[in-house]
């Protein structure tokens, strides 16, 4: 094979009896295991959609990753972050200054997570073996699928909660006041189920069919949001006073008090992907692909999006008096068929975008991860649907100071933490260099103690227990969980990269001293 070496996982001889299966180097840095060897032997730790990535099936371009991060960025909830901070007392611009801000931040541990993706075509779960053990990985992996899973059912609940406002313009005024269950009209559960139903068609296609997806999905969904702005432009005449209204925050004391938990919010909002962006990224055909594709969708699209949001917003206090925040319910107040028709559509492409590739993905993954020989992508794709019904998580969307500072805020501080621990032990203690056969094989080199590596999880202990132990607000006591750890709390996610980085890599160089 032209450009490649063939290794030893562990520098012995390729295809000794008992060895590591020989690896192939690319001249571009990517790495697979050499097709012409038997393929990895089937255990518990390993099934088709864990396997690594094939080079020749490392196709995704720079398009691909940018319209994934424009499909993904483009939602109901990434549009209503500028309101959330708007009504915490921000003006538009220091809500978008925010927003800029922390997708830049975020870029990084993407970014660097991303790299061991394309480099070896593994997933999240399978990139945590290494520092986390090939039992232990499935602790930070089933965080990860906690999380998404509430995601999942509140951008389900809001999809449906689109069918059902806009279906209500077309189908008339008992469709909206249909007998209530459970404290909503039964249409509006229909309209619920609905959505679901239609995620988990897509989903069950596989992630060849993601892809098209996100392709075509992202161009349509800008399409519908600047037809929104144009729409709301001519019927105010131009843009209403939002945008001359005053921050109540000023830029003194007051605003940093808020700025800084709100910053870590934002963040929190991305901190997922931050974690599992393996999950794409393993189909990437080039470094350059991945980052340029990253680094152009992420934080370009995140700010953009909510400058329109604002202005959006803006021209609607203009019209109605009153700013609306949602785009379901301004859309909701068109009068034309078509129009309705229209933004119904853009509604259900954005949410499908964002849904299936970063909340269905991810825990289809780590519950696979979790038992490779019952659970398969589909499988962990249909358990991740169940369980986000099932949490009923649409009630932390209902203010924004839980959404922003109690749920982003602590999703983001837990979160940063594990990502602190892969980036440790990838960048700074590996240099990038991963045994790729051997992250399957249980008793090899990522076995540690019984598959559990004691640092990554002591360092994940201690690390979250300082990013969020001192949350306050919301469901938290007011002085805190732990009240000497509040003055942490504003910074959780920052908290939790640094702790447990600097811990994991103190306890993995502590112990390689210990055995020379």
């Amino acid at each position: 094979m032209t450009g490649t070496a063939a290794i030893g996982g562990d520098g012995t001889t390729p295809g000794r009896p008992g060895g590591p299966l020989p690896e192939l180097r690319h001249a571009d840095g990517r790495v697979e295991l050499d097709p012409a060897v038997e393929a990895l032997p089937a255990n518990g730790f390993t099934n088709d959609d864990l396997r690594p990535v094939p080079v020749a099936r490392r196709t995704w371009t720079t398009y691909n990753f940018l319209a994934l991060w424009v499909g993904m960025a483009h939602n109901i909830p990434s549009w209503t972050l500028a309101s959330g901070l708007v009504a915490l007392g921000m003006d538009w611009k220091q809500a978008v200054l925010t927003i800029a801000l922390a997708n830049l931040i975020v870029l990084v541990p993407m970014l660097l997570a991303g790299h061991a993706g394309t480099k070896y075509g593994i997933p999240f779960p399978v990139f945590a073996r290494a520092s986390f053990g090939l039992r232990g990985a499935n602790l930070p992996a089933l965080v990860r699928a906690a999380v998404a899973c509430a995601w999942f059912g509140i951008q389900t609940w809001i999809g449906g909660e689109g069918i059902f406002l806009l279906a209500g313009k077309l189908l008339g005024e008992s469709w909206r006041t249909a007998s209530e269950l459970g404290g909503h009209p039964w249409t509006q559960w229909l309209s619920f189920l609905l959505f679901w139903l239609i995620e988990m068609a897509v989903i069950a296609r596989g992630m060849e069919t993601l892809r098209r997806f996100e392709n075509w999905a992202a161009p349509f969904v800008i399409v519908g949001a600047l037809a929104l702005l144009a729409w709301i432009t001519v019927k105010a005449g131009g843009f209403g006073p939002l945008l001359d209204q005053p921050s109540r925050l000023g830029w003194d004391a007051d605003f940093w008090k808020v700025f800084f938990p709100a910053l870590m919010g934002m963040i929190g909002f991305w901190s997922t992907l931050a974690l599992n962006i393996p999950d794409f990224t393993r189909f990437g055909g080039s470094q350059r692909a991945q980052i340029r594709g990253q680094a152009l969708g992420l934080p370009t699209t995140m700010t953009l999006f909510a400058l329109l949001s604002v202005l959006v917003t803006s021209g609607s206090q203009a019209v109605y008096g009153e700013p609306i925040w949602d785009p379901i319910a301004l859309a909701a107040k068109m009068e034309s068929p078509v129009g309705i028709l229209f933004a119904l559509l853009t509604v259900l492409v954005a949410t499908l975008s964002v849904n299936i590739a970063a909340n269905v993905v991810s825990p289809a993954y780590d519950l696979a991860n979790l038992l490779p020989r019952l659970v398969d992508f589909r499988t962990g794709a249909l358990i991740t649907g169940v369980v986000g019904i099932a949490i009923f998580p649409w009630k932390l969307i209902s203010d924004p100071h839980v959404y922003i500072f109690t749920w982003l805020g602590v999703v983001g501080g837990l979160l940063g933490t594990v990502a602190g621990i892969l980036i440790a032990d990838y960048w700074l203690l590996r240099r990038t260099s991963l045994l790729l056969a051997e992250l399957y094989r249980p008793g090899g080199a990522y076995w540690y103690t019984a598959g559990w590596n004691w640092r990554a999880v002591a360092s994940l202990l201690v690390g979250g227990v300082l990013a969020v132990g001192g949350s306050y607000g919301g469901p938290f006591p007011a002085d805190g969980l732990i009240p000497a750890l509040k003055p942490l709390a504003d910074y959780g996610w920052a908290v939790g990269v640094a702790s447990s980085s600097a811990l994991y890599t103190v306890l993995t160089a502590a112990g390689r001293r210990t055995h020379r």
